[in-house]
């Protein structure tokens, strides 16, 4: 969707949430585990189905290597509804979007109850910088006021956003581009 193009220095948030998936898809193929993908907009453009093994790795940068953001609204309904038609097993469903706020966020949040119970959800939501880190130290002068502020705002709506994904009985992470890959494998693994 459209957030997804947002730049984070050289890449896309699309760029890096491509490579996060990889990683995830190596990590879980040297555990033995079946790994999928689901590419969507406001449609599925690329799904492969649960597999194992390096022939399987293969087929995802093959069908990958052409795939690039849309200025489009994402249909989370639609994409989770594919997933739970086409995925019979149990599965862990990592989400990779930039979830913004409670409002921005509803479709999401909403359609999650598509995919619970059987499947575990997990919302990985990428911030363009350490918003945190923004606000750890004192202002210096009215405009580093002013974007603490701001940050502070941005912060609380993401916390709100991702604790309706909880509600609802998925997992959510707010990480940085820097901070994805990391993070997701170690959700990953716990």
């Amino acid at each position: 969707g459209r957030l997804m193009t947002g730049r984070i220095g050289t890449e896309t948030k699309f760029e890096t949430a491509l490579h996060a998936s990889l990683a995830l898809m190596s990590a879980s193929a040297r555990a033995g585990d079946n790994c999928g993908l689901l590419v969507f907009g406001r449609r599925v453009r690329k799904f492969l189905p649960p597999k194992r093994g390096v022939e399987h790795i293969d087929a995802v940068l093959e069908a990958l290597h052409d795939i690039e953001p849309e200025l489009v609204e994402p249909s989370y309904a639609r994409a989770f509804q594919f997933i739970s038609s086409n995925t019979k097993k149990r599965a862990f469903v990592v989400i990779l979007t930039d979830v913004i706020d409670k409002d921005s966020s509803k479709e999401l949040i909403a359609s999650l109850k598509l995919l619970r119970p059987r499947h575990l959800p997990l919302v990985a939501t990428i911030g363009d910088r350490d918003l945190n880190r923004v606000v750890s130290e004192p202002p210096s002068d009215q405009k580093e006021l002013f974007t603490q502020s701001a940050a502070e705002e941005v912060i609380y709506q993401r916390e709100n956003a991702l604790r309706l994904v909880e509600s609802v009985g998925g997992l959510a992470i707010d990480v940085t581009a820097e901070t994805l890959t990391p993070k997701l494998l170690e959700t990953y693994l716990r």
